[in-house]
């Protein structure tokens, strides 16, 4: 799953008024190593990708169109005029990088931080009115294909709009007219005020985003600190004082303190609590970070393990001239537990008896690569934590095992096998093919599998690379049933390169090129690629195929077959599957929740592609009023899925202990497909349990 740099331009419409009164923001170049830096990764890109694409004016027109696209995807900052002006150089970007020059990228980007400054001033001028929203007239919230604005006064009617929308949600959630406009207000004015920190380095990694994805879906490009969050979302540890941070009101303001860091350790901070400063060692001087952006507080923060840190506080809740105070504390490892592997126990009742179903849920396919190279017995993996879950859920004694690798984007190929290798033992995984043709087998290499019962995995569209690896050898081994949604369909192989390596250079300067050198194959010899992994058993899903997954990628590998791999099928599933479907068919057919679910679903999809919201009030209060009458027969129901109306705030809007209220609410939400995934494996359970007496018999 690719790792994309995000700017305003996901939520800003923007044009620029004649009349705008604002400073403007900074204007940014490149620098030196930047260049080099483009220039290296084609090098790279046109020799050695699966399926090089030379760097020639084809693909300068993809990388202009992506680079644009990336800035503006809702096709409301620029101006036609400023499009046109942009397509003058769309075939000149390939010669630009050869001669190390990237004056085209950062001057259009100069150019969007120009039209953000000047919409939000607008936008601002537009709160002092009223709205009148007893007018039939809609906003259009998908204008990904919609033609950008022809003239400023079509961009003000576009953006009137949009203030209007947001106006109306803040109404409809209860909000006073002076609320509304002191919300809107601040709202505009962070927005503003981010284009004003926009840095050079932001213009490059968008720039080689839109560059590395115009040759691949999945090739990327990191600067320092999007490799070091790669190398942290990896190993499942970082150096620092544990705490998630997040910015509220140019405040860097802890959202939440990580159990067994320093922080919490500590006993001085709490959730809540603004830091102001950052001191390094025991007497380093403070440096105000008010008004910082995020990224940069949390670089200073990080640090060597065992090194000081001092954090001028702003306690919560206190006034901006209360008293301040300083906490020093020792940097860290911090272990990321949220994103390891969980297990928990689920109770089925299935006829007369009760299933009890172990779910081990793992958001990736981690692993301490550095750990590991050192050889640390004890570093930390994926497979070596499942390993330990298994055999407490065999203590347990559940009756079958769960995998819930929905939203599991990949990670590690190595911890795939590995995983594989659980369930099955020894075996072929999955076949790889690099871009000579070569054919390479990856197998699992256990003495035994350490968990022999039944088994069930549970994908969405999230599901990706290693998710699929691992789906697609359970399937093709028919080792357990496959349940969900159809996967993300990435069969491509990537590897990272050192650009500073590539060029010999002692110093970090040029960043890091994730690129696709292979393809996956499975051991049937079809490949996941953008047909992804076909659940044996269908749920539904929110998500949109076409703009989410292999197949709404316009460059995507196209699906292959090679020879199959040797390998023994067990016939377990396809021996029960029909009945498995059929148990499933009429257990939902009578479920209120999966019921609700599915109604749900469909009012999704009918707005995505009504793809506009009226701006009426009468209207919308009609549309909250159907919506709020389900929400209590659910409620009265008890599935517990009555998360909260729609407030009309953003998350850094609401005060923190009312945000962590609704998330921990979404949390705890009833997770329909989960419990009838478990149920299927019940039944999976109670059918082998039945078949095991017929063979004593």
């Amino acid at each position: 799953m690719r790792i994309s740099y995000v700017f305003l331009g996901a939520f800003l419409a923007v044009v620029q008024p004649a009349y705008a009164d604002v400073a403007s923001p900074p204007v940014l170049e490149p620098v030196k190593q930047q260049a080099k830096a483009a220039q290296l990764s084609a090098k790279f890109l046109t020799r050695f990708s699966y399926k090089p694409v030379p760097l020639d004016d084809s693909l300068s027109a993809r990388i202009m169109d992506r680079f644009i696209e990336s800035l503006d995807p809702d096709r409301a900052l620029f101006l036609q005029a400023d499009v046109d002006s942009f397509m003058a150089d769309r075939s000149e970007i390939d010669d630009a990088i050869e001669r190390k020059d990237l004056k085209i990228p950062f001057d259009i980007f100069n150019v969007y931080g120009k039209r953000v400054v000047d919409r939000m001033d607008y936008a601002r001028q537009l709160l002092k009115q009223g709205f009148d929203f007893r007018q039939q007239e809609n906003y259009a919230v998908l204008r990904d294909k919609a033609p950008w604005p022809q003239s400023e006064a079509e961009s003000n009617e576009l953006w009137r709009k949009r203030v209007k929308s947001d106006w109306l949600r803040l109404k409809l959630g209860g909000k006073s007219d002076a609320a509304i406009r002191e919300t809107l207000d601040k709202r505009y004015a962070n927005a503003l005020e981010r284009a004003y920190k926009f840095k050079s380095d932001d213009v490059f990694q968008s720039f080689m985003n839109a560059y590395t994805t115009s040759v691949d879906p999945h090739t990327d490009y990191f600067g320092a600190n999007a490799s070091a969050a790669f190398d942290i979302a990896m190993k499942l540890s970082l150096v620092g004082i544990g705490a998630v941070l997040q910015e509220r009101d140019d405040y860097t303001t802890i959202r939440e303190l990580v159990p067994g860091g320093p922080a919490q350790l500590s006993g001085k901070l709490a959730v809540g609590d603004r830091i102001t400063g950052v001191g390094q060692g025991k007497d380093g001087a403070i440096k105000e970070v008010v008004g910082t952006r995020l990224d940069e507080v949390v670089q200073l923060i990080r640090g060597k393990k065992g090194s000081v840190v001092r954090l001028d506080i702003l306690p919560a809740d206190a006034g901006t001239d209360a008293p301040h105070r300083v906490v020093s504390l020792v940097r860290d490892k911090i272990s990321l537990e949220k994103q390891a592997a969980q297990k928990a126990v689920l109770s089925v009742k299935v006829g007369d008896a009760t299933r009890k179903v172990g779910v081990i849920t793992l958001p990736a396919f981690y692993e301490d690569f550095e750990a590991r190279r050192k050889g640390d017995k004890d570093y930390r993996s994926a497979s070596r934590d499942v390993r330990k879950l298994l055999d407490e859920l065999k203590q347990e004694k559940v009756d079958s095992v769960l995998i819930d690798l929905r939203n599991n984007g990949g990670g590690s190929l190595e911890e795939a096998i590995n995983l594989t290798g659980l369930f099955i033992g020894t075996g072929p995984v999955v076949q790889q093919r690099d871009s000579d043709g070569k054919v390479a087998i990856r197998s699992a290499d256990f003495p035994a599998p350490v968990w022999t019962g039944p088994v069930g995995v549970l994908i969405n569209r999230g599901s990706a690379s290693a998710s699929e690896i691992f789906a697609a050898a359970i399937q093709d081994y028919g080792r357990g049933v496959i349940v969900g949604e159809p996967s993300f369909g990435k069969g491509t192989v990537q590897t990272v390169v050192n650009l500073d390596d590539m060029a010999r250079n002692n110093k970090p300067e040029f960043g890091e090129l994730k690129v696709t050198i292979a393809q996956f194959f499975r051991i049937n010899g079809g490949t996941t690629q953008l047909r992804g992994v076909t659940p044996d058993i269908s749920l539904p899903g929110l998500s949109d195929p076409t703009t989410f997954g292999e197949t709404s990628y316009d460059n995507a590998l196209p699906w292959a077959q090679i020879k199959p791999a040797k390998y023994q099928p067990a016939d377990t599933v396809t021996t029960v599957l029909p009945t498995l479907q059929g148990r499933h068919d009429a257990r939902i057919e009578g479920n209120p929740d999966f019921q609700r679910l599915l109604k749900d679903i469909a009012d999704l999809k009918a707005q995505r592609e009504k793809g506009v919201i009226s701006l009426n009030e009468a209207e919308r209060r009609r549309e909250l009023a159907d919506r709020e009458n389900r929400l209590k027969s659910r409620a009265q129901a008890g599935d517990g899925e009555n998360t909260g109306e729609d407030d009309g705030l953003y998350a850094n809007e609401r005060s923190l202990s009312a945000d962590i209220a609704l998330e921990n609410a979404r949390k705890n939400a009833k997770d329909v497909l989960l419990n009838e995934t478990a149920a299927i494996l019940a039944d999976a359970a109670d059918l082998q349990e039945g078949v095991l007496k017929a063979a004593t018999k």
